[in-house]
């Protein structure tokens, strides 16, 4: 037991650190916490201490899992339905676009520059095809345009985006047996019924009993996510879902998904993150920085020669054109997601890991440096007042971010 806590104890200050870096930087706190995984397995590698981190332990494995399943949870939860339902087009086809272009594109590279194998290329598009619903969300808040009808489009073609990669890495890796049909249908069942049951729960115990929804949801989380590794997919597919089909539900109470949120970010999430950047490989990247540069110019040309000209039929200005096009073009969260489910069933080796992640990590940077000081439409800005009127709730937000 003494060594557990030493090892949270370890874990939890690279966290805290983390989230003084990201404040300082302005940055999402996702990316630091991967980078200071990467970093830290460096120098434990190099002093031969690797093993004393605890990356590959059972319990601090689950509780990783566990943030990656809240976290995916949350990013289904962040959708407006009005949004898709006022700009079902919009949204539908640049989702779409954002989703299928990268993805050929990186599995065509991936394939045929590369020489990866198949499954690995296939992987390399599902984790490079994903937007960023982490870094374009905290823009979204920075900004002030989640309050705008622009904004709102970006964070609506985001999650169709990001919904085409879990549905991608599902059909594509999971084994089509008996038990992924009973997977698929208990999860219509549980997914048709979960927002009036979870209405009814509310209604009758929520404010009286602690923190039922709370443990409402996560066992709903819990119960798909042993049903989806049972059936040989991963844990995370499930809880997109259901954050999708309870975002009317969650987003009627800002402060209990406010508090489910400060649960994740502020404990389990770092052990996802900074677990999955112990896993990077500096000294593979350094020593072909060629596929790095391939891969990322793979990934970003591709998301904005497909999605450019979409946008266009949707945008006229040049620069809320450019705009759309580079925040689609970042990545973090869905795909190291993937990446990981790569690594751990053995589909990539932990060099294309590495070379994957570093990627996912560049492209939550570059594109969403070059859209704020490039190419920002202050015209679409709304007004300080409005600004100010959310400031509350943006902060609270940020506190916990």
């Amino acid at each position: 037991m003494e060594q557990i806590f030493t090892i949270a104890a370890l874990w939890l200050g690279l966290a805290v650190v983390s989230a003084v870096v990201a404040y300082h930087l302005r940055v999402s706190i996702a990316l630091v916490e991967i980078c200071i995984g990467m970093i830290v397995a460096s120098v434990a590698g190099y002093i031969g201490k690797a093993e004393a981190l605890g990356s590959n332990l059972e319990w601090l494995r689950f509780l990783a899992a566990s943030g990656a399943v809240l976290l995916t949870f949350l990013a289904g939860a962040e959708l407006e339905p009005g949004v898709i339902r006022t700009k079902i087009k919009e949204v539908t086809v640049v989702g779409l676009i954002g989703f299928f272009a990268p993805f050929l594109g990186c599995t065509a590279i991936a394939r045929y520059i590369l020489d990866w194998n198949l499954q690995a290329s296939l992987l390399c598009g599902v984790a490079l095809s994903t937007t960023s619903m982490a870094v374009v969300y905290a823009v979204m808040l920075e900004t002030g345009f989640n309050r705008t009808e622009f904004g709102k489009g970006i964070l609506g073609a985001c999650f169709i985006n990001d919904l085409g990669t879990v549905i991608a890495l599902g059909l594509l890796f999971a084994p089509f047996t008996y038990k992924t049909i009973l997977f698929i249908s208990t999860t219509s069942v549980v997914l048709a019924i979960l927002p009036f049951s979870s209405r009814l729960l509310t209604r009758f115990y929520a404010y009286r009993t602690a923190a039922i929804r709370t443990k409402w949801v996560i066992l709903v989380l819990f119960g798909l996510g042993a049903l989806a590794l049972w059936s040989g997919s991963e844990a995370v597919l499930p809880a997109y879902l259901v954050g999708i089909v309870l975002a009317e539900f969650s987003n009627g109470d800002a402060f209990w998904i406010r508090r489910l949120r400060t649960l994740t970010v502020g404990f389990l999430t770092p052990f996802y993150f900074i677990r999955a950047g112990t896993f990077v490989s500096l000294t593979a990247i350094a020593s072909a920085p060629i596929i790095f540069l391939f891969l990322l110019g793979g990934k970003v040309l591709s998301k904005i020669f497909g999605l450019y000209p979409v946008i266009g039929l949707f945008r006229r200005k040049h620069d809320e054109r450019w705009y759309y096009t580079l925040l689609m073009s970042t990545g973090l969260t869905f795909g190291t997601i993937s990446s990981l489910y790569g690594l751990s069933r053995g589909i990539v080796t932990q060099e294309q890991y590495s070379f994957l992640v570093a990627v996912v990590i560049a492209s939550a940077v570059v594109p969403t440096l070059i859209a704020g000081f490039a190419f920002l439409p202050r015209h679409l800005l709304p007004a300080p007042d409005e600004q100010r009127e959310t400031a509350p709730r943006e902060s609270g937000l940020n506190e916990e971010g």
